[in-house]
């Protein structure tokens, strides 16, 4: 027996059956992500936000149309450039001569699905624009609160900060995002059949003309995250994030360790990933899965230790594979 003491099994879990019908929605788009669109979709039920970071033309910006479309979600897409303005992403207030008064203007922030592309290519003063609409889901406007939408969910597409006229993202920014997935290029066989596939398609076509189909609602979607917060989570499970944490804070491979925030969104995204799998509790394995993807945006790799060809996610695969794990 699970210890919530009802078990759940896959075929019956509402959750699975969204995965199964987005999944497939995507996948008449996209070839050889699927286990980039999971990670997506478990930070979505987690209420989560997604940092995507890759070269350019590797489908970041298409796989987020694409889930916004079979999600049945607005969506807006903002483009990050050098001179982008806080107020191009959240709004403004507009005057109005014949009424003699301001009126809020809302910007694309006020979508369910906001793709952020190329957010390291605006200054840090755009960038921030961002932190209460993702932290609290609403923005403040000449002093008056506006709320977003629900659900919300960021998304940002980031290029390797090695590429010319890049920024980096400031820690606080960075600890907004749920997840950071490393997008990169496809084995020759998937790129081959991805070949195959898109070489017909119109360039501009939208993920709709491409058959792409809206197979649930926002409301839906809500219902599931509660379904997801009600997952169990084990005391020992707690204790084992606890340990993980407590390693990054220790290891002299790192030069910042990962916050107590950094494990409730653990365990979040762990409650997701557990409901993905049509269950209603966590395992190891599960925090085990979420690990990389949830702390390495939150860890700081020691430059030295950078110099001499290590990774920050070797370092973490490392504290994983050595910190005992409950039985």
């Amino acid at each position: 027996m699970n210890p919530s003491g009802t078990a759940e099994s896959s075929s019956d879990s509402p959750v699975v059956a969204l995965a199964t019908r987005v999944r497939a929605e995507v996948g008449r788009v996209l070839v050889g992500l699927e286990p980039t669109v999971d990670l997506c979709l478990c930070a979505l039920l987690a209420g989560g936000h997604t940092l995507l970071e890759g070269p350019p033309g590797v489908a970041k910006t298409l796989l987020v149309r694409t889930l916004a479309t079979a999600l049945g979600t607005s969506f807006a897409r903002l483009q990050f450039t050098p001179d982008l303005m806080p107020s191009d992403v959240t709004g403004t207030s507009v005057f109005h001569p014949r009424d003699g008064e301001f009126r809020f203007q809302p910007g694309p922030i006020f979508a369910q699905v906001v793709l952020c592309d190329e957010i390291n290519r605006a200054p840090a003063k755009t960038q921030s624009a961002l932190l209460e609409a993702m932290q609290e889901g609403s923005v403040t406007i000449d002093g008056k609160s506006h709320a977003l939408p629900r659900p919300f969910a960021a998304f940002a597409t980031m290029n390797p900060i090695e590429h010319e006229g890049t920024y980096p993202l400031p820690e606080a920014q960075l600890d907004r995002f749920l997840f950071k997935l490393e997008v990169g290029y496809p084995e020759p066989a998937v790129e081959a059949r991805l070949l195959a596939a898109a070489h017909g398609r119109a360039p501009a076509a939208t993920p709709a003309e491409l058959g792409v189909r809206a197979v649930t609602s926002a409301e839906e979607l809500l219902a599931l995250r509660e379904r997801v917060a009600d997952v169990t989570v084990r005391d020992d499970l707690c204790d084992y994030v606890v340990r993980l944490l407590g390693e990054t804070r220790a290891s002299r491979a790192l030069a910042l360790g990962a916050s107590p925030r950094a494990g409730v969104l653990l365990l979040r995204a762990a409650k997701a990933r557990a409901a993905l799998e049509g269950l209603d509790y966590v395992t190891p394995d599960h925090l085990k899965e979420v690990f990389l993807a949830g702390l390495r945006h939150r860890v700081l790799l020691d430059p030295a230790e950078e110099l001499e060809g290590l990774t920050t996610d070797g370092v973490l695969q490392q504290i994983l594979d050595t910190v005992e794990v409950p039985r």
